[in-house]
């Protein structure tokens, strides 16, 4: 951190060696001896944190801000759409969108409706908040059917991933574009040729491969026991639940186009009814909204007393504290990784190499998000270091500048592994172990990463050619 004096500082290779024993130590913490991930996690940073001169006075403020501020988002999120869950689940308005699914796609196509819908709804929101809106749905497709549940939900879940990293006007994608002046416009449309073939190769084909050879059971993590508050079943109808889970997508939506709006000078953001809207937008507060109104059309109005409906919400947290605390510890890890300068290091050195700048900035990019953790931290990085090379060179059309951008994007999605707090949102919520999740998770991270950047190059290639 440029704020800490260091009590020492290593060599580029010494700080790499640290982040490869410290992952190394991680795996064999939790694979061979079995020590629950949270208390690893939080070993490990300790560890990697002295090993790397973190200041004995910094050093619990470094831990505890990568923790806190993971779990500020994080548990929001995931809190607030267990309550949601539950009372879809419990409701019968899961079995509801269940079965109308099943009657419009066929029992075959399910995992795909799921799939494209992840598409459509990943496009305003977050990778994140979109799989935790979505895992209720999943959830209960995947036990109407049966299978692994990996055929279900593997797809949507790279669904929310591509549209996350590719397409504005998520961060990332946004945050680049800046950086190196390309326009916001060409790297949409780019974004989503880039991300849409993609996801077919990894989500769709990936998916059914690793659905095949990992029979992963129906996860119980958002579900009670059975004939658990069956007072509060109802039977609702479709619109209810179809407005359910669209508004909070509706009200994220309006945030994300106000804010492209304003950057396009059609709205200004002092307006008061604009920073409302945005407000209402944030996605903490259109979840919470989400909930209320769910309390409301899915419990009083049903006639459930208030005692039921707040027993029915409370009982959706319990379950979800685990994946709360590992998401929040490893981002504390990832945390540790960024303060003690590995990614910057690294970032610096692989610069000097002298490689095309599209080629440089893709393994710049990757080789950070495997260091450190972080996709958008990744992004960031590579996007500043090309940036000298790019922002306003005349041998760069506006397409090869898109495709900078996603050939950028495309690295800091590679390889999300134990370091990345969005590694255990997965590994928890899919109820697979660290080995599993590796080799289906991460693998299939490092195939969105390969095949974005082959798309991006061949974007770049050609537009070179006119």
């Amino acid at each position: 951190m440029t704020d800490l004096e260091m009590n020492w500082v290593l060599s580029t290779p010494a700080l790499l060696g640290v982040a490869a024993g410290a992952i190394a130590l991680l795996l064999v913490l939790i694979m061979k001896f079995k020590v629950h991930a949270f208390l690893a996690l939080i070993l490990v940073s300790l560890l990697t944190a002295i090993a790397t001169g973190i200041p004995n006075a910094a050093l619990v403020k470094v831990l505890t801000d990568g923790f806190g501020g993971t779990l500020a988002t994080v548990a929001l999120l995931v809190g607030l759409g267990a309550m949601l869950g539950r009372m879809l689940e419990t409701s019968g308005g899961a079995q509801v969108l269940t079965d109308a699914l099943i009657r419009k796609f066929g029992e075959k196509r399910a995992p795909l409706a799921l799939a494209v819908a992840s598409l459509m709804f990943g496009f305003p929101i977050f990778f994140d908040a979109g799989l935790v809106v979505m895992l209720p749905i999943i959830y209960s497709v995947a036990r109407r059917l049966g299978g692994s549940f990996l055929l279900y939900a593997f797809p949507s879940a790279v669904a929310f991933s591509v549209m996350h990293i590719f397409v504005p006007p998520h961060p990332g994608p946004v945050a680049a574009t800046g950086l190196l002046g390309a326009d916001v416009g060409l790297v949409l449309i780019f974004g989503l040729l880039v991300a849409l073939p993609t996801w077919y190769f990894v989500g769709h084909l990936f998916g059914r491969y690793v659905g095949n050879k990992y029979n992963i059971p129906v996860p119980s993590i958002l579900r009670g026991t059975t004939n658990d508050f069956v007072d509060f079943a109802s039977a609702p109808k479709l619109g209810t639940i179809l407005t359910l889970l669209l508004l909070p997508l509706v009200l994220i939506f309006m945030n994300t186009g106000l804010n492209m709006l304003a950057t396009a000078g059609v709205v200004s953001l002092d307006d008061t009814w604009v920073q409302v809207l945005r407000m209402l937008g944030e996605t903490p507060v259109a979840l919470l909204i989400t909930v209320l109104l769910g309390m409301i059309l899915l419990g009083w109005r049903k006639g459930k007393s208030s005692t039921l409906i707040e027993a029915v919400v409370d009982s959706a947290l319990g379950p979800v504290c685990a994946v709360i605390l590992i998401t929040g510890a490893g981002g504390m890890f990832g945390g540790v990784l960024r303060a003690s300068g590995i990614g910057n290091a690294i970032a610096e050195s692989l610069d000097q190499i002298g490689l095309p700048v599209i080629v440089a900035g893709f393994v710049i990019a990757a080789v950070v998000r495997i260091a450190q953790g972080s996709a958008t931290v990744a992004l960031t990085t590579a996007a500043a270091l090309v940036q000298p090379v790019v922002f306003g060179n005349p041998d760069f059309s506006p397409v090869q500048l898109a495709a900078i951008v996603l050939s950028l994007a495309a690295g800091s999605v590679f390889a999300g592994h134990v370091n990345d707090s969005g590694f255990w949102l997965v590994s928890r919520f899919f109820e697979m172990d660290t080995k599993t999740t590796l080799k289906t998770w991460t693998v299939g991270q490092a195939l969105v990463g390969v095949i974005g950047f082959v798309i991006a190059l061949t974007i770049f290639l050609v537009a070179g050619l006119f």
